[in-house]
């Protein structure tokens, strides 16, 4: 982490070089997702980088799709991708761009490129490129197609335009240099040949633009002046100059990299959450055992907890992972003095109070949480039987243990002293009902100070508990073996989800999609916006309570 404190602001010192230097006058970025999937944890540090960049400068945030490549994009995709920007606060005001919409400039971008004798059509296949493109120790050598002339290379392009060439027959190639040392300036693949409805030009087209050669014509469109990106773009960025310098843009963009956000034990490459999505083991992109944007804002994340995540982790050069318990840490900071703590029981056992008169009712005030006055208070039925959690009692108790067992007194959170008098099991010798007697003097708010229990335990009052389906996750990676085995499959982790049924106190009967509170002492949960009903409520556990997580000093 220290590297990346001393580093966090690099581009921020670059940029300000280029405006004291009077590269650029102003600041204009954008964030442009190719739409074959949905947006993780990752994207929102890409995401959050460029929008705060152009905030700070006073400057403009473009939100553009990359779709140049229509095999594996969908519409459905481009949504959740909108839906995702949105929510973690990225405004694109009116700037809203599809690559696609620049296929015609693209196209003319490489009709001049064939007429500055810097662009050829090719008709060798891939793996006859791959053969011809040399390694890292030996050059290339050119193609057998390479010094076609500007008139035979024009005529080639229009007929590749004009569908008379199947998938993969032709290709049009930028011409530089088979000998660089650099694999991607060794006379590239800018267009090929593919017969695909595209989800936003339909058959307009037949040839497609590659994205190394689409994106900076994009970037220069759109006047963007700092192309912020990942590192693995770095060895492009000279293919990246290439373009804006010989199609003579006159205010190129100027491309910086930094490290990608690798998270320790978490799934977030497109392609392995595709195949877990396909193959049912979680119930789609938004899972809330996966790191999507959207699987992670259906868990109950916030856009503020995400902020708080991507400044701590800082914008580095230089690659490294993040502990999955930094995200965590960040939830659970943005929500402790937001959200209610409410009662809810997750393994429910009976508690009866001999004593308390059958039929009586009494109305119990609460504070929805103590470190926030502002959050007000409510009020909670108490009466004779209540719920409480299985392991608030045990039958012959480990030392230390301040709960219920026979004999011992605790206090009911919110209400009164009970003590434990006897408890029922079944037949199969399970604990299914506790019986105690309790002290009507001992009201929470009645001021009592006679004696002290050292163990309070939540309840819910079981007459009006709501019932619910709550949803506990562990990480969906086994831990101890990493993420992928040596043939490429994952370490699935068979305990990654585990339904329980709750009972909860009745202040939470009105909740909806989203809404989110403290269950106390059970952690962070999130109304499930996906399947829960006001018939049949669903939450999903954000994050629990305990963290081992310290803060770098």
């Amino acid at each position: 982490m220290e590297n990346e404190v001393v580093s966090k602001n690099f581009i921020e010192t670059e940029i300000d070089k280029d405006l004291a230097e009077g590269v650029y006058q102003t600041v204009h970025t954008r964030f442009p997702p190719e739409p074959n999937g949905y947006l993780h944890i990752g994207h929102a540090k890409s995401i959050l980088l460029n929008y705060g960049l152009a905030k700070k400068y006073n400057g403009k945030f473009n939100m553009r799709f990359d779709d140049t490549n229509p095999t594996k994009e969908r519409t459905e995709f481009v949504d959740a991708i909108k839906r995702d920007i949105q929510w973690l606060g990225a405004d694109w005001e009116d700037r809203l761009f599809f690559a696609s919409d620049y296929f015609p400039q693209m196209y003319e971008a490489a009709v001049k490129l064939i007429k500055k004798g810097k662009a050829y059509v090719c008709d060798l296949t891939a793996e006859e490129i791959r053969e011809y493109r040399g390694t890292l120790k030996e050059p290339g050598k050119n193609s057998p197609y390479r010094d076609r002339t500007v008139e035979e290379n024009l005529k080639l392009f229009e007929d590749m335009k004009n569908g008379v060439y199947q998938d993969g027959e032709k290709v049009l190639r930028a011409k530089i240099d088979m000998a660089s040392p650099n694999m991607n300036m060794r006379d590239p693949v800018i267009y090929r040949v593919a017969h695909m409805s595209h989800h936003n030009t339909g058959d307009a087209w037949c040839i497609y633009p590659m994205y190394d050669f689409a994106h900076p014509i994009e970037d220069a469109i759109e006047n963007i002046t700092h192309s912020i990106c990942t590192l693995e773009f770095e060895d492009h960025r000279p293919l990246y100059d290439w373009v804006v310098r010989e199609l003579e843009y006159p205010h190129p963009p100027r491309q910086i990299e930094f490290a990608k956000l690798y998270l320790t034990n978490v799934v977030t490459g497109k392609r392995y959450i595709k195949k877990l999505v396909e193959d049912g083991v979680v119930d789609g992109w938004d899972d809330p055992r996966l790191v999507s944007i959207a699987a992670l804002r259906r868990r109950g994340f916030t856009p503020e907890s995400l902020q708080m995540f991507v400044e701590l982790c800082g914008v580095a050069k230089g690659q490294s992972s993040v502990d999955y318990a930094m995200l965590e840490y960040c939830i659970r900071e943005d929500l402790k003095m937001k959200r209610s703590r409410m009662m809810a029981v997750l393994d429910p056992i009976k508690l009866v109070i001999d004593n308390y008169p059958e039929s009586e009712v009494e109305y119990l005030d609460a504070a929805n949480n103590l470190e926030n006055e502002a959050l007000g208070t409510r009020r909670i039925p108490f009466c004779r039987e209540l719920y409480i959690e299985r392991d608030d009692f045990m039958e012959e108790p480990p030392k230390k243990y301040f709960r219920l067992f026979p004999g011992n007194e605790v206090r009911l959170m919110h209400a009164y002293f009970v003590k434990c008098e006897s408890f029922v099991k079944d037949e199969d010798g399970k604990v299914v009902e506790v019986h105690c007697t309790y002290d009507p003097e001992t009201r929470a708010d009645s001021g009592f100070t006679g004696r002290k229990v050292k163990g309070t335990i939540h309840w819910v009052p079981a007459p009006h508990a709501v019932d619910a389906e709550v949803r506990l996750y562990e990480n969906l990676i086994d831990e101890e073996k990493g993420v992928y085995n040596e043939d490429g499959s994952m370490n699935i982790n068979p305990d990654s989800l585990k339904v329980v049924r709750a009972k909860l106190e009745p202040a939470l009967q009105d909740v909806k999609a989203y809404d989110s509170f403290q269950f106390v002492r059970n952690g962070f949960f999130c109304v499930d916006a996906k399947d829960s009903r006001e018939d049949a409520l669903v939450f999903n556990r954000i994050v629990s309570l305990k963290s081992s997580f310290k803060l770098p000093k």
